[in-house]
């Protein structure tokens, strides 16, 4: 191993193509790579069962066919293609004993993780706007979040996103590398910028700060929806239904808030050209964080969501005890 990587060195130093990258070790000792694969894979478990029960619970559940819940199932396949671009690789690389990834394989890492994270951006400023016109607009609700519109809304979200992450996906690799260690355990653009063999720190900042100001604007947009919701709650007579009324907003903005607090604190951050365990420890944050924590969010405040798990979860053990009476 030792002998491949210096040799890979030694050809970067004469500036070759790079054909394969390599990720962080978060350890040399055989016992503790075992323990981070089933670490990972853990985690990697629930976030993907976790996200595949709310699309199930909604997707059995006719009361549950509304705007929100339509958004809230996208929510889901998001976080689950954000982790799935990510965890597995790391999973194999600590199995196999390797810490290597292939050019393609880093491209696809890059324009992945931000198709789904930046795609979560933009379809959670759609559900504020969702819940604004559920709750201040209510008489006007079912006219203008119809079927068409919400299709429309996804479409836009989805091809938002994939055009945002192909830009910067295309302009990180348009730069020959003079180094192939990326201290992080996928290919990140802040790490994957520090090795490029020309100055890029004009595009790096120009890079954070177009992020910056995309989540912020997204930010700011919903604080403002939020106020004017929190506004017409405050005038709802009925305890039980400004309840009501919390209970499906407070998840969206506990969401939302997390999701760009994490992201925004790690980007913010210049990398570091050595391994670090705060850059590590920041991207857990807001790379496997968020997906496995929305379904709890979700599932925790929202009595809808809780009835369908309940019956969904009842329903395959009924199914369970039919076949093996």
């Amino acid at each position: 191993m030792a002998e491949s990587i210096s040799v890979m060195n030694e050809h970067l130093d004469n500036k070759s193509y790079v054909s394969v990258f390599l990720l962080l070790e978060l350890s040399a000792i055989r016992e503790l790579q075992i323990l981070h694969f089933f670490l990972f894979l853990g985690l990697y478990l629930i976030i993907v069962s976790g996200n595949l029960l709310i699309i199930a619970a909604v997707a059995f559940d006719r009361r549950l066919h509304t705007p929100m819940y339509f958004f809230l199932i996208n929510l889901a396949i998001q976080d689950i293609g954000a982790v799935s671009v990510t965890l597995p690789k790391s999973m194999v690389n600590s199995v196999m004993n390797t810490r290597q990834i292939s050019y393609a394989g880093c491209v696809v890492q890059v324009f992945g993780y931000l198709f789904f994270a930046v795609s979560d951006i933009f379809l959670l400023t759609v559900m504020g706007y969702d819940r604004y016109v559920a709750i201040c607009n209510p008489l006007q609700y079912e006219m203008v979040m119809n079927r068409t519109a919400c299709t429309k809304s996804i479409v836009v979200v989805w091809i938002a996103g994939f055009l945002y992450s192909l830009l910067h996906t295309i302009r990180t690799f348009a730069s020959p590398f003079c180094s192939n260690v990326i201290n992080q355990f996928f290919c990140e653009i802040p790490q994957l910028l520090t090795l490029a063999c020309f100055n890029l720190y004009l595009i790096q900042i120009g890079a954070v700060v177009i992020s910056v100001i995309l989540v912020f604007s997204c930010f700011v947009y919903i604080v403002v929806t939020y106020v004017h919701i929190f506004s017409a709650v405050l005038k709802i007579p009925s305890i039980q239904g400004r309840k009501k009324v919390f209970s499906t907003c407070l998840p969206h903005l506990t969401v939302f808030s997390v999701f760009c607090f994490t992201i925004c604190l790690a980007y913010a951050k210049p990398p570091s050209n050595t391994p670090s365990y705060l850059d590590f420890v920041l991207t857990v944050m807001y790379a496997i964080f968020p997906p496995m924590f929305n379904p709890i969010i979700y599932s925790m405040r929202n009595k809808d969501i809780k009835n369908a798990l309940s019956k969904l979860l009842c329903l395959r053990h009924s199914s369970g005890s039919f076949q093996h009476p």
